[in-house]
């Protein structure tokens, strides 16, 4: 437990960023702010530094990732397939199964010292979702949870036709977090009918777009996820 509490989170638009050069960046910021925390371990609380909080902002060009429990054969493309659509493929050390990240996504990368706010991974989880639950009701568009299901779903009451809108996968170390959040704004969604999203056949994506039927302003959605994200941690966001 950190004797000292911050809850300023630095946050950076990385812009347009192949999906490598956004993870190299999220794990030298994740295991920065690890060691930090074993160094404030082995020295006395006057002693002590602050870790750090960072949010980061990022769309990445067509890339499939699959996470630590996820099924390759969730991936319906092969190496040439992959070329075809110019995508590219990464296992990767976040929870969860296979997503489609994209041009008109909006990917969250929150790297957080929940020690700082909370540490609870399901709480961290359900005020992610939470954020963009309330960026949807901006929209005048009403969306949930689906029991036993991460992510942000439409249709979740009755389950006509569930659609997913935003994915969520983390990675936690030390109660560090990173990896976070695939919002669908103006997302081509024919790219998740190459994968079987999350692992989940039976339940469709959706998009923003889509569902108000016009493209959305990425900036204005950007601000609105990124002041609901503050009000939910009661965290300045500079």
């Amino acid at each position: 437990m950190n004797e000292i509490i911050n809850k300023t989170v630095k946050f950076r638009d990385l812009g347009r960023m192949d999906y490598q050069e956004a993870w190299d960046y999220q794990e030298a910021v994740f295991a920065e702010t690890v060691a930090l925390k074993i160094k404030n371990r082995n020295l006395p609380s006057e002693k002590q530094v602050a870790t750090p909080n960072s949010l980061f902002f990022v769309e990445h060009p067509h890339v499939y990732t699959l996470g630590k429990s996820g099924k390759p054969e969730n991936l319906l493309l092969d190496e040439s397939g992959l070329k075809n659509h110019h995508a590219s493929y990464y296992k990767i050390n976040r929870g969860g199964d296979i997503t489609y990240h994209g041009p008109g996504q909006l990917v969250g990368y929150p790297i957080l010292d929940l020690d700082n706010f909370f540490t609870d991974i399901h709480k961290y989880l359900r005020l992610l979702e939470e954020a963009i639950i309330l960026t949807l009701a901006d929209y005048g568009v009403e969306a949930g949870r689906i029991d036993g299901l991460t992510g942000v779903w439409l249709d979740h009451v009755k389950q006509e036709n569930p659609r997913k809108i935003c994915a969520m996968g983390v990675k936690s170390s030390r109660w560090v977090t990173m990896h976070g959040f695939a919002f669908n704004l103006n997302v081509d969604i024919s790219y998740f009918g190459h994968i079987i999203p999350c692992g989940i056949d039976d339940k469709a994506v959706t998009s923003l777009h889509l569902e108000l039927g016009r493209p959305v302003d990425v900036s204005a959605a950007k601000e609105k996820v990124k002041n609901h994200l503050g009000d939910l941690f009661e965290m300045e966001i500079i």
